[in-house]
């Protein structure tokens, strides 16, 4: 586990942090970074797989809540101006038939002309709202990576897509795990409300201490976990399809947005991505 520190990046524009990112200044996740700027995951596949993949994104919603589809090249289109998919990402993971081969901080060489790349919601969005309401974020406060886990709940399964939920967890006490509920049952373009507080096993999670992707969160005594739905789910997915080639964003290392967070929700009901 290698500390990191994001408090340059935090009051700086998004422009200003994709900028970093694409120079090579910032290669770590960016939890924290543009304070208030919505986050994204990021899954990049051939054409021909596209339609599945949409479809398995609709039928698991919270994990996978789409903000925006890229097609033809890897530039946005209205999510954030003058950004790549390909560069403004601290780290990419590329898989090859299923299998993750490595990560690599630009990921322009492995673009080909019949990918598309789909932008999904992040729960580092809501982590603003959260430490506005005096609720710890512990793996900022330890500055590493949100702990990440595999679950025993299978996601709905479309044509070659089928695997486990991933959920991202956050220690807090009772009393804050009720009011971090409330707070992000409003937000489900970024995963929402928890599916589980306190008890890991209910969820198939049996060891906290080593997570499957990202690094451990100190839990105090007093403390529940809490645990979101999780952007890292699709690439559980993506082993299973044994597709020839995806990118990815490596967990913890997200696209950050030109949209505000308290107006994602109305960003998402004017341009409904498709």
């Amino acid at each position: 586990m290698v500390a990191f520190d994001i408090q340059p990046y935090t009051q700086q524009a998004p422009a200003q942090v994709r900028q970093k990112i694409r120079t090579g200044i910032i290669d770590f996740p960016t939890a924290g970074m543009a304070a208030g700027y919505a986050q994204a995951n990021l899954v990049i596949l051939p054409q021909m797989y596209a339609h599945d993949f949409r479809e398995w994104i609709r039928q698991n919603p919270q994990a996978c809540p789409l903000l925006e589809t890229v097609r033809q090249t890897p530039l946005t289109k209205t999510i954030a101006r003058h950004a790549n998919i390909c560069t403004d990402i601290p780290r990419y993971r590329l898989y090859e038939n299923g299998h993750f081969t490595k990560e690599v901080t630009d990921a322009t060489p492995y673009w080909q002309a019949d990918m598309v790349g789909f932008l999904i919601g992040c729960s580092f969005s809501f982590e603003e709202a959260l430490l506005k309401a005096g609720i710890e974020i512990r793996h900022l406060t330890e500055k590493h990576n949100v702990p990440m886990y595999k679950t025993s709940v299978m996601t709905n399964p479309v044509g070659r897509f089928k695997g486990p939920l991933v959920v991202s967890m956050r220690p807090m006490s009772p009393a804050k795990a009720r009011l971090a509920q409330k707070i992000t049952a409003q937000m489900p373009n970024v995963h929402g409300a928890p599916i589980q507080i306190r008890d890991p096993t209910v969820i198939g999670i049996t060891d906290l201490d080593h997570p499957d992707y990202g690094d451990a969160d100190t839990i105090k005594p007093g403390e529940v976990p809490v645990f979101w739905p999780c952007g890292v789910t699709p690439q559980a997915a993506i082993e299973n399809a044994k597709l020839p080639l995806v990118i990815t964003h490596a967990p913890g290392h997200m696209f950050i947005t030109d949209i505000k967070n308290a107006d994602l929700n109305a960003y998402l009901d004017a341009h409904q991505p498709k």
